[in-house]
């Protein structure tokens, strides 16, 4: 079995992977994770995508698909696995449909996280870290007991960069401009699911679990 999901930042993909993940026994596979993995093992493709990386270039879409591809002829992924962040744009799709079938019988679903703008600008710009011990917090749904202070070791909160107006506005539109296409490309192929994002944590993943349990 090999999934997708695609969603926004703010949509809650990651913590909805880590769930799907867990429950139905699939490889992880982040490309970032995936990335340094390979830099870090020194894979032959590993040692490749260094060069792109030391010179602060983005890795050429048609390795990163390659390295994708080895990752899915790891032991772990055999009952199956779960692509989150990959494929980005529908350049490295393309990429991806022409190599899967060397690997797998191809993708089972693609899942894509819906959630409003307006939603997902409150989501992000409301996250708050403690800039002593790192602890993550949520102004609506994890708030500190003390304003701006941390629960666990009393130090200040502060806000990234990546989670300012400004820099989140960026992210999202980031997103429309090169993954939401995306959605249509796997909605032409009979393999998109839109799932509303909007919802509580839990029924978000009800809609995919109830889907997957029918592949």
């Amino acid at each position: 079995m090999l999934i997708i999901l695609l969603g926004p930042p703010g949509a809650g993909k990651g913590t909805q992977a880590e769930r799907i993940v867990k429950e139905k026994q699939l490889a992880y596979i982040a490309t970032g994770d995936m990335l340094r993995n390979a830099v870090k093992t020194a894979t032959a493709l590993g040692r490749k995508a260094k060069q792109f990386m030391d010179q602060g270039q983005l890795v050429p879409d048609e390795l990163v698909v390659e390295i994708v591809r080895e990752r899915l002829q790891d032991p772990d992924c055999a009952k199956g696995a779960l692509l989150d962040g990959f494929p980005r744009t529908v350049s490295q799709a393309i990429f991806l449909e022409q190599v899967l079938p060397t690997v797998c019988s191809g993708i089972d679903r693609v899942f894509s996280i819906e959630v409003d703008e307006k939603e997902l600008i409150e989501r992000l710009t409301s996250r708050r870290v403690c800039s002593d011990c790192g602890a993550s917090y949520h102004l609506k749904f994890k708030p500190p007991q003390v304003r701006n202070v941390c629960d666990q070791c009393g130090g200040d909160l502060f806000q990234r960069e990546d989670d300012t107006l400004e820099t989140v506005r960026e992210r999202l539109q980031v997103y429309k401009n090169q993954t939401e296409p995306l959605v249509k490309f796997y909605q032409d192929k009979n393999l998109l699911e839109r799932i509303d994002g909007n919802l509580e944590i839990d029924q978000v993943y009800k809609q995919i679990a109830g889907i997957i349990e029918k592949l």
